[in-house]
């Protein structure tokens, strides 16, 4: 116990002295805060105990828990005894959940509170620009960062917008750190290609090629045929070194979607333009993804043949642009249940990215099952981004992502207390 008063405290003043208490305290809670990370660190074992744990895999705890070393998840069971010297969290009455995944959004591409020095997500200098790395341009100090992962997502996928009908390299990374080489998990992870509005709008302006939709496919078709040719070349090049091509960097960033290595990322909210996509996807043997699919409530049958995954969003905000007219919160729900694999995203910063469980959460309201909002958030958009072996749900051998909320994920007012990436411990409620 402190003595104030053998310090001098009662002849200060009332204002001095809730100074020294509140610094007291600070100081207290700041060196208690920094043992914590300490003994972390020395122990690498983490177990979580008592919560209500949901797995996005094949079995659910009413109360169970779950062991952690070295960043992966080495068991999950209802009672595990606790191995000397771990951490425990106790979450009795709380919710537990693998950490929660956006798969399209555009974080650290257009920091926050900046104008064009933080802008870095549309080379609008030409309309194929495949060799952009989205690695190149993410600015893992944004505090967007902090933003997410203190909301619980723990994995994004972000790239390139719209604006190019090629715009380059999306990577899929975690929402903590400093250096975005350390926080990759796969990168490149989709090439983003564009259809709609958005390139017809940016090179109408400048006076070029695209200014129709005819334009946007010819050149997306244009650029792919050059790459097969290009692809080609190279291997005859094996055969006779004369016949090597020159290096070409925007075609060799295309060789990755010839080989089904990554797919098509692709812009598309129409339905006309859904199906363009689908249709050159086609013709080149490509593996593609939808994404926003704003109109595809309306053209359910048609997506349901094609079996192509799908990333809806961003709901949220207004009908700015005639493509977005069909927008409308029943669209996850309709998919979903006609039994196509969907993801939910914010197409951060159009929406900000800690309102991803919100998303969800409205996708429930009108009319999706509550589960499958959760996987649309969780092991639906792993699986759909190509990183389902690392995350997207809680089972042994994967990635130690979890968050613990204290009410349901979905409901607004639950707050996450703990989230862990990698097995640390990067927000946890404050030491009193």
């Amino acid at each position: 116990m402190v003595d104030f008063n053998h310090l001098g405290f009662v002849f200060l003043s009332y204002y001095d002295k809730l100074y020294l208490v509140f610094m007291f305290y600070g100081d207290c809670y700041e060196m208690q805060k920094s043992i914590g990370i300490r003994e972390r660190k020395m122990s690498e074992m983490i177990l979580i105990k008592n919560g209500k744990i949901l797995t996005m895999a094949a079995k659910n705890y009413e109360n169970g828990c779950i062991l952690i070393d070295n960043g992966k998840i080495i068991d999950i069971q209802e009672k595990i005894d606790t191995p000397l010297g771990a951490t425990v969290i106790d979450a009795q009455g709380l919710f537990v959940m693998p950490g929660i995944i956006d798969a399209h959004c555009h974080l650290g591409m257009w920091e926050d509170s900046i104008g064009f020095e933080g802008a870095d997500g549309n080379e609008m200098t030409s309309p194929i620009t495949p060799h952009l790395r989205a690695i190149d341009a993410i600015n893992p100090m944004d505090r967007t960062f902090k933003d997410a992962y203190e909301a619980g997502v723990t994995t994004v996928m972000t790239g390139p917008g719209s604006a190019n009908v090629i715009g380059g390299q999306f990577a899929v990374i975690k929402t903590y750190g400093k250096r975005i080489d350390d926080m990759i998990l796969k990168a490149p992870a989709a090439i983003k290609v564009a259809f709609g509005e958005n390139p017809k709008r940016v090179y109408n302006h400048k006076g070029q090629t695209p200014q129709t939709r005819m334009a946007t496919a010819a050149l997306l078709r244009e650029t792919l045929i050059k790459a097969k040719d290009y692809v080609e070349k190279k291997k005859n090049g094996e055969i006779n070194q004369d016949k090597i091509p020159d290096i070409d960097i925007r075609l060799e960033a295309l060789i990755p979607v010839l080989n089904k290595e990554i797919p098509l990322k692709a812009h598309a909210h129409r339905a006309d333009d859904i199906f363009t996509a689908l249709r050159i996807a086609r013709e080149f043997d490509v593996n593609i993804t939808l994404d926003h699919v704003t109109e595809g409530h309306l053209i359910v049958e048609e997506l349901k043949k094609e079996n192509v995954p799908l990333i809806i969003g961003p709901t949220f905000g207004t009908r700015g642009k005639v493509e977005l007219k069909e927008k409308d919160f029943k669209t996850p729900g309709i998919l979903s249940r006609a039994g196509i694999k969907i993801a939910i995203m914010t197409d951060h910063p159009v929406i900000p990215i800690q309102h991803l469980p919100m998303c969800a959460a409205y996708a429930v309201k009108y009319g999706m099952d509550e589960e499958e909002a959760l996987k649309a958030i969780t092991i639906n958009a792993a699986e759909i981004i190509g990183v389902s072996d690392r995350v997207g749900s809680i089972e042994i051998g994967k990635d130690g992502d979890i968050v613990i909320f204290d009410g349901n994920p979905l409901d607004i007012k639950a707050n996450s207390l703990y989230v862990l990436i990698n097995g640390n411990i990067v927000k946890e409620p404050l030491l009193l």
